[in-house]
């Protein structure tokens, strides 16, 4: 199957939108913005008060996190599908990557702290509130940073957190499944853990803009122009397949093709996929 090329967001929208299309991308824009404000407050304010109490700390982050992430799937009217069992922290789950809505996805329905690039970091609000539910950034660009990283997972689970990593190193259209880069998976091989895996996807309606440019976030499109045609969408789907097992091995390289294969086997290409 042939990968799409990136497109301008004037492509992306093709006909002219309705107005109701056009108010409802401020609407929820302004929503999106008072609801995440209003859980950062909330969050400082419980996280000051745990300091008497710093084994409640982890709980009360994962608690504001999911409940930050549900309350974004409704105000952008995403319906998340759950299929299979979402794991219980401690655990390590590789997942293929398409969009930031991601994280939103798998914070609804799975506690875990996620391993994002350093870019990240600087994004205006975003790295922010990143920064804020314990995401761990990789520096890419630097091969020895992955040593660090693989401290920093092999902390997280040990204190009994949930870890999500995206090991295919960057988002893609939804038309295959990337290989997967071991870097991220040296913590489970050096630990022999038990790792999960999952797969997503996502739909729109029929009459909506092409879930592969309207939902994944891909190539060089822009944030910003991306997030404003989003939130014009009247609803849209993700998919989230839990694998039933678990898999293990001592070499990254070779846990790194297991995952990928199993992974690939019960992907949903966003672009076949049919709504709902």
């Amino acid at each position: 199957m042939s990968v799409p090329t990136a497109v301008s967001s004037a492509e992306r929208l093709g006909r002219p939108r309705p107005v109701a299309a056009l108010v409802r991308a401020p609407l929820r824009l302004l929503r999106v913005g008072g609801w995440t404000s209003l859980c950062v407050a909330v969050f400082l304010v419980g996280t000051a008060g745990t300091a008497l109490v710093p084994s409640a700390r982890g709980p009360w982050r994962r608690w504001m996190f999911r409940g930050w992430a549900r309350g974004l799937t409704r105000i952008l009217r995403l319906t998340v599908e759950v299929r299979g069992t979402p794991p219980t922290p401690p655990f390590l789950l590789v997942t293929n990557h398409l969009s930031y809505v991601d994280v939103i996805v798998l914070a609804s329905c799975a506690p875990a702290v996620f391993v994002a690039k350093q870019e990240v970091r600087g994004w205006p609000i975003w790295g922010m509130l990143a920064a804020l539910v314990g995401t761990i950034f990789v520096d890419r660009n630097d091969r020895r940073d992955a040593l660090r990283v693989t401290e920093c997972i092999r902390a997280a689970v040990a204190a009994g957190e949930g870890v999500v990593v995206f090991p295919e190193g960057t988002s893609s259209p939804g038309t295959e499944v990337l290989p997967l880069k071991p870097a991220l998976l040296e913590a489970a091989a050096s630990s022999d853990w038990p790792v999960r895996y999952a797969s997503l996807s996502y739909g729109v309606p029929e009459d909506e803009a092409p879930a592969h440019l309207a939902v994944c976030w891909w190539g060089d499109m822009s944030f910003g122009p991306h997030l404003a045609g989003l939130c014009r969408l009247s609803e849209f789907q993700a998919l989230v397949v839990f694998g039933p097992e678990e898999v293990r091995g001592s070499d990254r390289k070779v846990l790194a093709i297991r995952l990928h294969e199993v992974i690939a086997q019960q992907f949903t290409p966003v672009i076949t996929r049919n709504w709902p």
